[in-house]
């Protein structure tokens, strides 16, 4: 009801718009027709004289208008002998003939088109000479409504990118892979460059991007060296241009969120319904407490948001500036979970000396707050869990307005756990840049970059004399308290060369670049308060301190790194082509013995369009095949992994005097070098119709070597238990396809679609060598939690990462026990299987994603549809792992009381078997928007005047019995559904879009 009334409101308003707005054009339709008219017939056709069908012609100044048909021809009746007509087709140069009787159009390729600019390493490149796999989105194909941070809007628009966010927490981002895990502990996070220097995903407002390109083989990043193994991902915000227009524009919208599903437990009917039955429990359902608590309910809520953002322009040849401010309020579905955060950014050109030196500063500001239900954490997991067992029959209060407590073990009151306690996280970013270059004529330009990058944070959380922490553990208040600082710079100095003659042109790329990174911090916490009345403001005061009950702790460290890079490119007669770059880094935190790796790269093309033999092709718009080779790496995990290190044990009795020992905490390892991932990359693009359909087709080969892994070792001759050595192998292969379609483009309507489709194999190739090896070809990853205990995969040489690895039930007993099945093919009841009978059961990364995207466009309205999913994975659904079980001292969901496998009731306890394990095959109608833009002669004081309705995460197609089936891919435990996690969400927008 409240979304009916939030949606009515935003798109009928007070005062009947939608009447003002249609009235005007039903009169102009009218007056049209009085106009004294004349025939026109043509045709159409292309510089080689081959006839256009499907081309638009369109009188200038009016919705009269038709299409040419398969031989080109069109006939159209014109308002008058003055008239002109607009002729286009998609991927020719539009134009505007005057009307006669009998006229021949020749339409040319559009030059800006075949020229369109995309971003790569350090600079940019027409999209026809790109050689490397690299996907450009545009801001007008950006996914709508409320997004968590640029990934989300390319969700499934990139081949091979797999954007999603498998949580509904307001601070959490999205999760990103390219082309698989390429690593055991280096993570799968891409390198995000905005407007050139390394930065993140929330560095600048989605609202105030421009454009995203994706660099995703090895010949594209290689340029990057350690830091390109998962791709690059670079940011271009919105600028300020040459005599541009002095304009604000403005984007704005309101959201509506909810969960997007909820897991069925008892309420208090159904378990009433249970005592009535005669079940007797333990625990939380003990008995009827008489009342009817929703407990889930009781922490969550209608998340209402909003989001602001104003970029000023103006400017002339001479001097530009582009400013922006950006506000977002975002709420959370749970109570006291929630995301403020504050953007501003300002950007200045100038040029001098007739435009040859060139000079740019951008500065970044920012600060970010939200609360703490968690210490240092927006969100405690365990609140949601005491949500989901709780007995639906208890009260929230006492009758004397106390909380409701039992002293059931891990049970305690979710909406207590709330309201007693008090935190706050703020977050101070900042980032100055300043460039400068000049032309020096004779096609060479020299350009130096200096950035200076700043993060503060401050937090605190207090757990009050009446959180459970006192009430039953005794605690008598707590407190913490933290801060973390970190301060970067990064250098950049490059030297450009670009010249052409005859057929030839090449470009050459040089240069250096010096970055620095330093964190500290500190933290304390204190307990037993004389008064909740200063909650974390007064460490001091609590009586731990004294009773050796608080705790202190402080870091500090620091890394650099020092890079020379080249690049040259070669372009023979627009046919030939050719891209090679080398990259020689070092990194503080390799060994001794390699403190720098070089990086090569290479990629060749050849557009087979441009070939003689090709002239005669006429469906044939572009062909271009391609294939590159490229070497990336991954740095160090830790800052001092190389070095042997000490730390402080226990304490010890000496003379007397109590001295803490100082143990071996790392062993020194003057080899530990850069994780070397080797790609071979070979691509197809193709246009056809005249682009009217067009796409690419990648296959790719990666291997990482030297991947880190950390090795246990003899003492002695080591110091230390365990080493990180460069070691393992992984391989990952796949194929992605994108295709671009115009289905439909007549004069009102236009119908655009892209499809993608990708997979991905991977395979751990080996985890040992002559020097460090394992007990075993194995080791597991992953935890079930309390009470099971067990590790839920198994990383194994010569299967993929991701492998679920548990007992395989297959039937169940009368007497409701789980019947096992071991990998010989026998089958024991469960209390007799041991964790030798474990087998693989699945994986929980999927082998292929693919999307459908969709905008049409008619008239002054848009629709843009988008679907994304992924197949053949499995995921281990905890809630039922832990909840579809009668015999626990907790709620169950209503599942817990059906017949296992149509026999029995389950009797067994809580076990990691197969029967948890389901398909997460899903297709999700992701994100639709419908938008209107107001004729201009609506709004006098709007250049544009757009509004629009969004919802995100709209509806899933999927067999999975949890909330979402887009689950954590991250890491080497993909496909746990965890039971604590915050909830995935549904959104609904409404937002205005004007420039004046």
């Amino acid at each position: 009801m409240k979304l009916a009334k939030f949606l009515s409101k935003a798109f009928l308003g007070k005062n009947g718009v939608k009447k003002q707005f249609f009235l005007p054009v039903i009169c102009l339709l009218f007056a049209q027709a009085a106009f004294s008219q004349q025939q026109v017939t043509g045709t159409i056709t292309d510089t080689s004289g081959i006839p256009i069908a499907g081309a638009s012609v369109v009188e200038k100044s009016t919705t009269n208008g038709t299409v040419s048909d398969f031989d080109g021809n069109f006939t159209i009746t014109t308002s008058g002998p003055n008239a002109v007509l607009i002729v286009s087709y998609l991927g020719f140069a539009t134009q505007e003939v005057p009307a006669s009787s009998n006229i021949d159009v020749v339409l040319e390729e559009d030059l800006e088109q075949l020229s369109e600019v995309v971003v790569i390493g350090y600079g940019t490149q027409k999209r026809a000479d790109v050689t490397s796999s690299v996907a450009t989105v545009k801001s007008e194909d950006f996914v709508q409504g409320n997004v968590r941070d640029a990934a989300q809007l390319i969700q499934g628009k990139v081949a091979g990118l797999s954007v999603s966010a498998p949580s509904g927490d307001p601070t959490e981002g999205t999760q990103i892979n390219l082309r698989g895990t390429s690593s055991i502990l280096g993570g799968t996070s891409p390198l995000v460059l905005v407007d050139g220097v390394p930065g993140s995903l929330n560095t600048v407002a989605p609202e105030d991007i421009e454009s995203i390109d994706v660099l995703k083989d090895g010949s594209a990043t290689a340029i990057y060296g350690t830091r390109g193994t998962n791709g690059v991902i670079i940011i271009t915000t919105k600028k300020g241009t040459n005599d541009m227009k002095s304009t604000i524009e403005y984007n704005g919208y309101a959201s509506l969120t909810t969960i997007a599903d909820r897991l069925n437990f008892l309420d208090a009917s159904d378990l009433r319904e249970k005592f009535a039955e005669g079940y007797t429990f333990t625990g939380a359902n003990l008995q009827d407490y008489g009342a009817e608590t929703d407990w889930v309910d009781e922490i969550t809520r209608d998340a209402f948001s909003q989001v602001h953002n104003v970029i000023f322009r103006g400017g002339n040849s001479t001097s530009n500036m582009t400013a922006s401010l950006n506000y977002r309020d975002i709420e959370g579905i749970f109570l006291k979970s929630n995301n403020e955060r504050y953007t501003g950014r300002v950007n200045i050109n100038h040029a001098m000396f007739d435009d040859k030196l060139k000079t740019n500063v951008g500065v970044i500001l920012s600060e970010q707050v939200y609360n703490a239900l968690g210490d240092g954490t927006s969100f405690n997991n365990g609140i949601y869990r005491q949500a989901l067992i709780h007995n639906p029959t208890e009260p929230i209060r006492n009758e004397d307005g106390s909380w409701f407590e039992r002293t059931v073990y891990f049970y305690d009151n979710p909406v207590s756990m709330i309201e007693e306690t008090f935190g706050e996280n703020r977050f101070r970013t900042s980032r100055v840049d300043f460039s400068m270059s000049y032309d020096f004529g004779d096609n060479l330009t020299v350009k130096g970059l200096y950035t200076r990058k700043g993060e503060t944070n401050i937090r605190g959380f207090y757990q009050t004399k009446n959180h459970v922490s006192t009430t039953e553990g005794g605690q008598d208040g707590f407190a913490s308290r933290g801060t973390d600082n970190y301060v970067g710079n990064y250098g950049q100095f490059t030297v450009d060369y670009d010249n052409s003659f005859g057929k030839h042109k090449v470009t050459g790329l040089a240069g250096y670049n010096y970055e620095d990174n330093m964190n500290e911090g500190f933290w304390a916490n204190n307990r037993r308060f004389p008064t909740d009345g200063f909650t974390y403001n007064n460490l001091g005061s609590g009586q731990g301190l004294e009773l050796g009950e608080a705790g202190i702790g402080s870091y500090k460290n620091a890394d650099k790194l020092i890079a020379f890079f080249s690049r040259v490119t070669y372009n023979f007669d627009d046919r030939y082509l050719l891209m090679a770059s080398l990259r020689r880094e070092g990194s503080s935190r390799f060994g001794e013995d390699y403190k720098w790796g070089s990086f090569p790269g290479i990629s060749a093309g050849w557009r087979i369009d441009q070939e003689s033999f090709a002239e005669n092709w006429d469906w044939l718009s572009s062909l271009k095949l391609r294939s590159g080779f490229g070497v990336t790496g991954i740095n160090a995990g830790d800052r001092y992994q190389s070095l042997s290190g000490l730390s402080y044990g226990d304490y010890f009795l000496n003379n007397g005097a109590w001295v803490r020992e100082l143990v071996p905490s790392r062993n020194a390892n003057e080899n530990l070098r850069w994780e070397k991932k080797e790609e071979f990359n070979v691509g197809l693009d193709f246009g056809v119709l005249g682009g009217r359909i067009n796409g690419s087709v990648d296959y790719y080969n990666r291997t990482t070597k030297d991947a880190l892994f950390n090795y246990s070792v003899p003492t002695p001759p080591y110091f230390y238990g365990n080493i990180a050595a460069n070691v393992a192998q992984i391989k990952n292969t796949g194929l992605e396809f994108l295709l671009n379609i115009t289905p439909f483009q007549t004069d009102n309507f236009q119908w655009t679609a892209n499809l993608t489709y990708s997979t991905n194999t991977n395979e751990i190739v080996s985890l040992s060598n002559d020097e460090f090896q394992l007990t075993t070809n194995f080791f597991d990853q992953g935890y079930t939690g309390e009470p099971i205990q067990i590790a839920t995969h198994r990383v194994q040489e010569g299967e993929p990462i991701g492998n679920f690895y548990g007992l395989k039930s297959v039937d169940i007993t009368d007497d409701g026990i789980w019947i096992i099945e071991r990998p010989d093919g026998t089958r024991v009841p469960a209390t007799e299987a041991t964790n030798d009978d474990r087998q693989v059961l699945g994986n929980g990364l999927p082998k292929a994603y693919y999307s459908w995207n969709n905008t049409l466009k008619y008239k002054n309205w848009d629709l843009m549809f988008n679907l994304r999913g992924a197949l053949d994975y499995q995921i281990l659904n905890f809630s039922r792992m832990f909840y579809e079980n009668p015999t626990i001292d907790y709620n169950t969901l209503d599942s817990a009381y059906d017949l296992v496998y149509g026999k029995a009731e389950l009797q067994d306890v809580q076990r990691y078997v197969s029967h948890y394990m389901e398909d997460g095959d899903f297709l999700k109608i992701d994100n639709v928007t419908l938008g209107y833009t107001l004729p201009k002669d609506a709004v006098k004081f709007a250049q544009t005047f757009r509004i629009y309705a969004s919802g995100l995460n709209l509806a899933i197609i999927s067999k999975y019995k949890g909330i979402d089936p887009e689950v954590n891919r991250n890491g080497l435990a993909p496909g746990n559904d965890e039971r604590d996690k915050y909830p995935t969400t549904r959104t609904f927008t409404l937002g205005i879009n004007f420039t004046f």
